[in-house]
């Protein structure tokens, strides 16, 4: 045998190692996990909604039959997609739609336009309707928002637990909504982008995904609140550490990275609450956004004045009286122990700042009902907490639970109501 097949024969281990090990490398690179969660997820989901779909288009129920278009592509462009839709083909009113009494009654300014602005692009690209298109971007950042999500929780715990809260969130009571016409997995897409951003110290980075994020979904404030939680927990660990350390030394916190964090949480605090002006300017009426989202109250609590901290008391004292307000109590309380827990906080103060400021934003100014469990996908990070995934029998049992809530859901809130 000669000396060069020799070489070849021995190199054959190394080279099936050096396989083996990229193979390795590439599961958990932060792509290829996420990913094959993301589409078994939607393999899932998809079934779900065709289901349901399926049935009410062979039976003739209503739903099916409400649109001269009833195919999937419709049912899953449903709700609230229909406001996306307008934005997307005929922009924002000028004037504000009202009722015979002069109320205003709902009407795309409680959408933001980020979404149907990207919806808007790939229509006109590619002459797909929006249906289609709204389908195409949602789906689409709802793998992104995967795959942020895994790195996200990979660079504040480890591998096990960012597969784990990957799986809730994918496969969990509101997945389907990473595939319908929707702006969540947009607004999730960026938001999660923006933590990860935060947690890496890319400041410029968190101001520029916040900024997309504010124009996308509200509650981009929270991330402000998660900055300034930042700002102080370095600060403070530099000051432990000692001021004068070298610039980029263990534990310094240099000026000019403290006047980076509080740029980016200036400028996305400013993001976060230009929506309303901006209908104000365009409609000429001065509560032009506050008074859009008021009108999605009434069937629920009548006509109201906004107070902010009263809508979760507003709405369980009309429908449940005393008891209600008891069961708010109970319900915040139970938020406080959890959020409270050493293995949430251990996820890093920049998600737990992030999840205490989302929840007292959605406390502050929400009507808790039916979108609620929508609502609450922002904080999916917290899936990584030990109290879901300490074991793998445990981690189980809830992603179990969660696929049967999301079939629950979609006959409940897409079929039935309205997420």
């Amino acid at each position: 045998m000669t000396d060069q097949a020799e070489t070849t024969r021995a190199s054959r281990p190394a080279a099936l190692r050096r396989t083996v090990t990229a193979v390795l490398e590439a599961r958990h690179s932060g792509w290829t996990t996420p990913l094959l969660l993301w589409l078994a997820s939607r393999v899932v989901s998809t079934a779900l909604l065709g289901t349901v779909y399926g049935l009410a288009t062979a039976n003739g129920w209503h739903f099916a039959s409400v649109r001269r278009d009833p195919s999937f592509a419709t049912f899953s462009g449903s709700w609230d997609a229909s406001f996306y839709r307008t934005i997307a083909e005929h922009g924002y009113p000028t004037v504000l739609p009202t009722d015979g009494a002069g109320h205003v009654v709902p009407n795309p300014w409680a959408f933001l336009p980020l979404f149907p602005g990207v919806v808007r692009a790939l229509m006109t690209v590619t002459g797909a309707s929006f249906w289609v298109a709204g389908i195409a971007v949602a789906t689409l950042c709802g793998a992104g928002a995967c795959v942020v999500l895994y790195r996200l929780v990979l660079a504040v715990a480890d591998v096990r637990r960012a597969r784990w809260a990957t799986a809730f969130f994918a496969f969990g009571a509101t997945g389907f909504l990473l595939q319908v016409a929707y702006a969540e997995s947009t607004f999730l897409l960026l938001l999660f982008g923006a933590l990860l951003a935060l947690v890496r110290r890319r400041y410029g980075l968190v101001a520029v995904l916040g900024v997309l994020a504010a124009f996308t979904r509200p509650g981009v404030l929270a991330l402000a609140v998660a900055l300034a939680v930042h700002l102080v927990v370095r600060w403070v660990a530099a000051r432990r550490a000692g001021a004068a350390a070298a610039d980029g030394g263990d534990g310094s916190f240099p000026w000019r990275e403290r006047l980076a964090v509080v740029l980016a949480g200036l400028v996305v605090a400013a993001a976060g609450l230009a929506w309303p002006f901006v209908a104000s300017a365009v409609t000429g009426h001065p509560d032009a956004y506050l008074e859009t989202e008021l009108s999605w109250w009434v069937g629920f609590v009548g006509r109201q004045h906004f107070a902010p901290l009263t809508p979760w008391f507003l709405m369980a004292g009309r429908w449940l009286g005393p008891v209600g307000i008891v069961l708010v109590v109970v319900v915040l309380a139970a938020a406080a122990w959890f959020l409270r827990r050493r293995d949430v906080r251990a996820l890093g103060p920049e998600v737990l700042g992030f999840a205490v400021a989302y929840v007292a934003y959605l406390v502050a100014v929400f009507l808790p009902q039916q979108s609620l469990p929508r609502l609450l996908m922002p904080v999916a990070p917290l899936g990584a907490a030990e109290v879901f995934t300490a074991t793998r029998a445990r981690a189980l049992a809830w992603l179990v639970v969660g696929v049967g809530l999301q079939a629950v859901a979609v006959v409940l809130l897409w079929f039935l109501g309205y997420p």
